[in-house]
């Protein structure tokens, strides 16, 4: 048995050599987003083929018709060992605004103990993670390990479910690590036990055959933009709460989320009041969210005296676990077209959507993996939600449902995930690794009479 003390050294150790690989990855703008990007894609597949190829693995870059190229590498397992598999992804978001980075974001620089750069905590850190963990036992971890690392995760993982049908065999665990998620905060460990679902549409109003002047016509013609913005008011009531009939509300959180660190966290202005009822930890992850994520309407410095004919919104809804996503979804179709203002005829373009998921997380892995994270952090670890959606954990979830799915990362707060100055905390990196090194050495099974 390899002592914790040996196993930190072991970390410690490989850590300088996956911090330069980290960062080089994080210099591939992988952006599955962008079709313009999609050599960058498969150069960012081959750098993490090559990586985990070094270190002894059996390794195959692969996708289904249609996918980005996912990269799988496996190191079997000793005999009568468990299998585990351990999954990341490789593509990222894209930049936005270069100006608002206080550094180039595919430039990788560490200011004050974090490291920036798009990709450096969501996912490519999850690689860099695994890659220190099979390199702190030197390639030959104590259990089977097979490494996921998907390409097209940003874009909602479209061809995720017919891949995990087709390389079955290969994928197949008792244990799955899925390693993108975050922490609670800097030096509390977590295990993300509940995820919120996603359903989206883009609402059309239309409420005149073409525009006309607002002065010879207004007070009488109805403007689409005016409608629009009424019927987006419906989606909830004056406190906040989401409007829509038949979304669920999930199950109780008891974990305390200070109102005052979520108001920092998330930047609400002084005065502003927060949305809902019920504890932050229950808005944020037991309970549906509406949101209005733009709207086509023409530029102020554009502006004429016009009534619009049509006006345009998407429109975005969070749902809780135990929810459906597709009866949501057409919740929020009938929902609009039944609150049109003044007749307005109303087309709903359905979207996207997103299972959420609840997680039972009791069991050997669990125990194991909370007792790692102690030995990792030094403290106690907590059981979270996340208020994002991560579609892909319910797929693992209906392929391989005898496997116990653990949700963990390397994210924290401040990590600014999609945003400008994304950036990787590198004390916490350590933890993470360690914790992942550690729960392979616990899920190992052992000599009973030994």
């Amino acid at each position: 048995m390899i002592h914790q003390l040996d196993l930190a050294e072991a970390v410690r150790a490989v850590l300088p050599g996956v911090r330069d690989d980290l960062e080089a990855l994080v210099r591939i703008p992988s952006i599955s987003a962008d079709p313009g990007s999609a050599e960058a894609v498969r150069r960012s597949a081959d750098a993490t083929a090559a990586l985990f190829r070094a270190e002894g693995a059996k390794v195959e870059i692969l996708a289904v018709e249609g996918g980005q190229p996912a990269v799988l590498a496996r190191f079997p397992a000793p005999v009568g060992q468990p299998t585990v598999l351990l999954y990341a992804h490789h593509d990222v978001q894209p930049t936005g605004d270069p100006a608002q980075w206080t550094s180039p974001p595919f430039e990788p620089v560490e200011r004050e103990g974090r490291l920036y750069g798009r990709g450096t905590a969501d996912d490519k850190a999850g690689i860099a993670m695994h890659l220190a963990a099979i390199r702190a036992f030197g390639g030959a971890p104590p259990v089977g390990v097979t490494v996921l690392v998907e390409g097209e995760e940003e874009i909602g993982s479209p061809t995720l479910s017919q891949f995990l049908a087709t390389y079955r065999d290969r994928l197949a665990a008792d244990v799955i690590v899925l390693a993108d998620s975050t922490n609670f905060d800097l030096g509390v460990p977590a295990l993300t036990t509940r995820l919120r679902g996603l359903v989206d549409c883009v609402v059309e109003v239309r409420a005149l055959h073409h525009a006309v002047h607002s002065g010879m016509y207004g007070g009488a013609a109805p403007d689409a933009l005016t409608a629009l913005c009424r019927l987006l008011a419906t989606l909830h009531d004056d406190d906040g709460e989401v409007a829509i009939e038949g979304l669920v509300r999930g199950e109780p959180v008891d974990l305390d989320y200070p109102e005052e660190r979520f108001r920092r966290e998330a930047g609400v202005l002084d005065g502003v009041q927060l949305l809902g009822e019920g504890s932050i930890a229950e808005r944020l992850w037991a309970k549906p969210t509406a949101t209005v994520l733009a709207i086509d309407a023409p530029r102020v410095s554009e502006a004429s005296n016009t009534l619009q004919p049509v006006a345009r919104a998407k429109v975005s809804v969070r749902l809780a676990p135990g929810d459906d996503a597709a009866r949501a979804r057409a919740a929020l179709a009938e929902h609009l077209r039944k609150h049109a203002p003044w007749g307005v005829h109303v087309e709903v373009h359905e979207g996207d959507l997103g299972e959420p998921y609840a997680i039972p997380a009791s069991g050997p892995a669990y125990d194991a993996a909370r007792e790692a994270m102690r030995e990792a952090w030094g403290r106690e670890p907590v059981d979270i939600g996340v208020g994002g959606t991560i579609p892909f954990i319910a797929e693992f979830a209906r392929a391989f449902p005898e496997a116990s799915i653990l949700v963990t990362g390397v994210e924290d707060p401040d990590s600014r995930a999609h945003g400008a100055d994304e950036s990787l905390h590198l004390g916490e990196f350590e933890r993470a690794c360690l914790a992942e090194a550690l729960l392979l050495a616990k899920l190992a099974v052992r000599d009973r009479a030994g």
